[in-house]
């Protein structure tokens, strides 16, 4: 039933859409006309009875209802409803049949698990896709009503060959008020459980794959099961349905031809047919009808889902799979590019300039670098130049030629300032480690890192360093004496990064 015209528009032309606009199964054509002819039908007759049926003074009331109707009817949301609406039914057409249990991935786990060429064998492989198939006849028949005109009790299902008899008996003794679509997937457990006990299932692993994939596909079943429970909330159809109805009504009205005599706004021409209603109607109404058509795409509509299709497809590609093509294997042979280094498949006449197009590497190999771009820089020489530097080159050069020198030049004293912070920063980043060491006799002497590195009380000031390089402080070494000298530089080094930077202070001295 589904309508199929991906072939028409596999290339994209001129009017590549016109040629889909005179079909007429699945059309939109074949939806709306009854809706489309009652609509214009009404519109004529309404004009007919304002034109020759109503007094003078009749037809002056007529036309301030007229210019009324027109003029509130814009203050219904079709768009907005409709759009959200037709959203939400079409994303949940296409889950719908995302969740259509198909038992190709099981068949496969079924046909590379279940071992034996015996009759046993096959008896086991064929029974297990049958209780599949017959839990997708359960649930389908349930919710799409094609299926159940093909099977509308249990002994067609019992006639059609999915169920035995013995099968059917133990079905119905099974006491449960609900929809027991589920019950052959546990006789597909079963059935699995005892076949690994024969050892017609290897191993645990084995089993464990064919488990998860049944699960998958009762998954699915049940997910049919609550889309047809679960519906689009009633109040949301309504809403979408009485805005569309109702806008459409005052346009009935409000749409109406006046005489032009009058001399009303707007109403300067006088015709019959109302074309751009008309086209306002059938793009509107459409599109609710289209929300209609795939609420419920398990009906009998002309794109709703095939599914007694499915249903025959399904079973005959699962036995065959389980069945004939069991450990049905060719001989192997070396293929055709047995020998060659780089294998390719030959190409037609009408695809030949296909080998003249270059293989697609990447979108970054189209950008071209200039020559100095491309050189690597040693890391030495940018750890060893100060960090501000080049923040401070990129501010320059993001100002304007002057504005350094602007108002006294305090702009650019800022700017040396930001230098001298930044490379404080770089260079102190390194923490300095403790000069305090342990003693030689394993007692730790008393030293003040145990103080915190900020001290908020008062402090005495500390003594002006001597003019002379300090004094050697004691490090261990690895020679026999038990320290080794080495002179400490006798300039003070920047501040450490955790002291209040004094760049402000500055700033308020600058200004």
């Amino acid at each position: 039933m589904t309508v199929t015209y991906t072939a028409r528009v596999a290339n994209a032309r001129f009017g590549g859409f016109s040629q889909l606009l005179l079909l007429w199964r699945g059309s939109i054509y074949k939806l709306l006309w009854r809706e489309l002819l009652t609509f214009l039908g009404l519109f004529m007759v309404l004009s007919a009875t304002y034109r020759f049926l109503l007094t003078e003074e009749q037809k002056r009331y007529f036309e301030k209802l007229v210019i009324y109707c027109d003029q509130y009817a814009s203050l219904i949301p079709v768009s907005f409803v409709l759009g959200f609406y037709v959203t939400l039914v079409v994303q949940r057409w296409w889950n719908q049949y995302l969740c259509m249990p198909l038992p190709d991935p099981l068949m496969c786990v079924v046909a590379g698990t279940v071992h034996g060429r015996d009759e046993r064998g096959r008896l086991y492989r064929r029974t297990l896709m049958r209780y599949a198939g017959l839990s997708a006849v359960l649930i389908l028949r349930s919710v799409s009503t094609a299926v159940f005109k093909r099977f509308p009790t249990i002994d067609h299902v019992v006639e059609a060959g999915f169920m035995t008899r013995e099968e059917r008996k133990k079905f119905e003794n099974l006491n449960s008020s609900y929809n027991k679509f589920w019950v052959p997937c546990v006789w597909f457990s079963n059935l699995a459980a005892q076949a690994r006990r024969e050892g017609r299932i290897r191993d645990n692993s084995a089993l464990k794959l064919l488990l998860e994939e049944l699960n998958v596909f009762r998954g699915k079943c049940g997910m049919l099961f609550h889309y047809d429970w679960i519906s689009v909330p009633l109040v949301y159809t309504q809403v979408v349905t009485i805005a569309v109805y109702s806008y459409f009504l005052a346009c009935l009205i409000g749409r109406q031809f006046l005489d032009p005599a009058q001399g009303y706004k707007d109403h300067d021409l006088d015709l019959c047919v109302p074309i751009f209603t008309l086209l306002q109607f059938f793009f509107y109404v459409g599109w609710l009808k289209v929300a209609e058509q795939l609420i419920n795409p398990f009906g009998e509509d002309d794109d709703d889902f095939e599914t007694n299709f499915l249903i025959d497809r399904n079973f005959q590609v699962s036995m065959l799979a389980v069945d004939e093509m069991y450990d049905d294997l060719a001989m192997l042979e070396k293929d055709l590019y047995w020998d060659a280094t780089e294998a390719r498949a030959p190409y037609t006449a009408a695809t030949a300039f296909l080998l003249q197009q270059p293989s697609f590497q990447g979108s970054t190999f189209d950008i071209t670098l200039a020559k100095e771009d491309m050189q690597f820089q040693r890391q030495d020489c940018v750890a060893d130049g100060p960090l501000g530097e080049a923040h401070g080159d990129f501010l320059q050069r993001l100002l304007p030629a002057g504005a350094g020198t602007a108002g006294g030049g305090l702009l650019g004293r800022r700017l040396s300032l930001l230098r001298r912070k930044n490379s404080c920063v770089s260079e102190a980043s390194i923490p300095a480690s403790c000069a305090c060491s342990g003693a030689p006799d394993g007692t730790a002497p008393e030293c003040g890192c145990g103080e915190p590195l900020l001290d908020l009380g008062p402090r005495e000031p500390e003594p002006d360093p001597p003019a002379g390089p300090e004094p050697p402080v004691p490090i261990p070494g690895p020679t026999a004496e038990p320290f080794t000298t080495v002179p400490m530089p006798g300039t003070r080094g920047p501040a450490p990064p955790w002291l209040p930077s004094p760049i402000g202070e500055e700033e308020e001295n600058l200004a």
